[in-house]
């Protein structure tokens, strides 16, 4: 950090070691003499990870995922997943997924509040092949290189939906041929309606959390 920095710095710096100072934990006021390092680090590097937003439109017709490299940084309250594998992202940008969201997560007023914990983790997926994680990593693919197409407009423009079927249809596109995909790994077809879809899901989580018999 040359002079100019820290000059700029300096009153946040002074202010956060003033903070520490008066906490009420030891652990924090050993801190306060070093108030340009964070209290906890919790970075992880990985090789790719699937960045999860928390928030989202109810409007928009599937979850606004995106990959991002291993070494970037995802703030709170927004959610990453470290992965060597791409096949998730399908999972995460499919309509079930996002019917499953919106069911089992909070919300914040009416837009959809993802929870790793009761979204992800309780997210049924049947038993995957290698075959089928191939299928889903090129639908994945797809969707990443059809919102490419359409650079530099942002994502918030691509999943508008009253923008998305006429100004972005290779996105659309996209996303239908992974609902396919996944849809026909779940039942062999696509699923009629969302409440067919729910109804499969909550089968599926059903077996998922039964009592395992000795």
């Amino acid at each position: 950090m040359d002079e100019s920095q820290l000059a700029v710095l300096s009153p946040i710096i002074d202010k956060v070691s003033a903070f520490r100072r008066k906490s009420s934990k030891a652990a924090t006021r050993k801190l306060a003499d070093r108030p340009l390092e964070f209290a906890e680090d919790r970075f992880y590097k990985s090789e790719k990870k699937i960045f999860v937003p928390q928030l989202q439109s109810e409007g928009r017709d599937f979850i606004m995922c995106g990959i991002f490299p291993g070494d970037i940084l995802t703030i709170a309250p927004h959610f990453d997943i470290p992965t060597c594998e791409s096949f998730p992202f399908s999972l995460l940008s499919s309509r079930l997924h996002l019917v499953w969201i919106a069911t089992v997560c909070g919300k914040l007023e009416t837009r959809y509040r993802y929870s790793n914990t009761l979204g992800w983790n309780t997210f049924p997926v049947p038993t995957l092949t290698e075959q089928n994680k191939t299928d889903l990593t090129r639908c994945a693919e797809d969707i990443l290189l059809a919102r490419e197409q359409y650079f530099p407009a942002t994502i918030a423009d691509m999943y508008d939906p009253e923008r998305m079927d006429k100004e972005f249809p290779l996105v659309r596109e996209a996303h239908e041929r992974n609902d396919e995909v996944l849809e026909r790994i779940y039942i062999g077809r696509r699923f009629k309606n969302d409440t067919e879809r729910l109804e499969k899901l909550f089968e599926l989580y059903t077996k998922m959390t039964a009592p395992k018999s000795s």
